[in-house]
């Protein structure tokens, strides 16, 4: 059930995702901090192939194997490279290219997916396995979530370097087909991961800009969102919640309203958007677009799991009605949009295998 409210809640908020088509009862107790029901989870997705698919293909099958996987992953999600001349490596620059736009666009939304192994990357560019994932509330890239993610390899901070080395897997696992001599093939792949960064930031930036109600671009527009970010994490300010009340326009009612601090930086925040022509109304539209009034809070989804578990599954169905417009401002519910009160003992989820 925590897939399918996230994945919902991912689809609502325009993010390229996995779906989830129904959840059935095994009839089977599930041991996790309690014993909970067992069910099986039926994924939808344009396809299931992943970078671990292609390192199973490379070490089991060989070049033939290998070969015949990426002629089918590129008929069916890129056909566009297949009259390159060289496919495979236009092939791995699109994979590259959606894996950075996919990652830019979680950490917009304070997104933790949990468990970035090779095999929960998929080529499509799709979200996929929502086992041990949340979204962030006080912002801290260091953040964790999942109960097995003990040293932080997966933390909030770190998915778009993670992103980076399951990229660098597929690149070695397509090097039979990138080109006949290993070490141009190695070369050839190289460059191609080294526009990995540049593409994944630009992303970032591009939607930063969004959240901030920037139309254009200055030189100095990267500092200031990251600067803005640095308060929020030494003041503990919730992630989410920062970005609405500056799009309402209330600062005052940001979780940092009152530090120096802030207050500085909202003086240049508004000196950059006096520099552009658009309009208090226009700014705001844009905001309104790119940061969500209503997450699928840890709280709010434990109430639904927890409900459910009981045989009641109405809680999740409200959550998923609040979930269905998290850019409609004016219509979002105050319990859904509301911070909940930080919790007596770290946040905890597990992976749902």
């Amino acid at each position: 059930l925590r897939e399918y409210i996230i994945s919902e809640a991912m689809h609502a908020l325009g993010i390229p995702t996995t779906r989830s088509l129904a959840v059935v009862k095994t009839g089977m107790p599930v041991i996790r901090e309690t014993v909970l029901p067992g069910t099986v989870l039926t994924r939808t997705a344009s396809s299931h192939l992943r970078v671990g698919t292609f390192q199973y293909a490379a070490w089991r099958g060989g070049r033939e194997a290998l070969k015949a996987l990426a002629d089918y992953a590129i008929r069916r999600h890129m056909p566009e490279v297949a009259g390159d001349g060289r496919p495979y490596l236009a092939f791995l620059r699109e994979v590259i290219d959606r894996q950075a736009r996919l990652i830019a666009r979680w950490m917009l939304v304070g997104f933790i997916h949990g468990v970035m192994n090779t095999d929960n990357m998929t080529i499509s560019g799709e979200t996929i396995d929502y086992g041990p994932c949340a979204f962030m509330d006080e912002y801290d890239p260091d953040t964790v979530f999942s109960s097995i993610d003990t040293h932080g390899r997966y933390a909030y901070g770190r998915q778009p370097a993670i992103g980076a080395w399951n990229l660098a897997r597929l690149a070695e696992a397509l090097l039979p087909l990138i080109h006949e001599d290993e070490e141009k093939a190695v070369r050839l792949a190289e460059e191609a991961l080294g526009e990995y960064a540049g593409r994944y930031e630009d992303y970032w930036l591009r939607g930063m800009r969004a959240k901030l109600g920037l139309f254009g671009g200055e030189a100095e527009d990267a500092v200031l969102a990251r600067d803005l970010l640095d308060l929020m994490h030494r003041h503990r300010a919730d992630y989410t919640r920062t970005f609405f009340e500056l799009t309402r326009g209330m600062p005052e009612e940001a979780p940092m309203h009152g530090a120096r601090e802030f207050g500085e930086w909202l003086d240049r925040w508004r000196l950059r958007l006096a520099r552009q022509p658009q309009t208090e109304s226009e700014v705001r539209r844009l905001m309104e677009s790119a940061n969500p009034a209503v997450i699928p809070r840890n709280a709010r989804v434990e109430e639904a799991l927890e409900a459910a578990a009981r045989g009641d599954l109405s809680v999740t169905e409200r959550l998923l009605a609040a979930l269905a417009k998290p850019y409609d401002h004016d219509a979002a519910d105050p319990l859904y949009a509301a911070v909940p009160p930080k919790p007596d003992r770290p946040y905890r989820t597990f992976c749902g295998t």
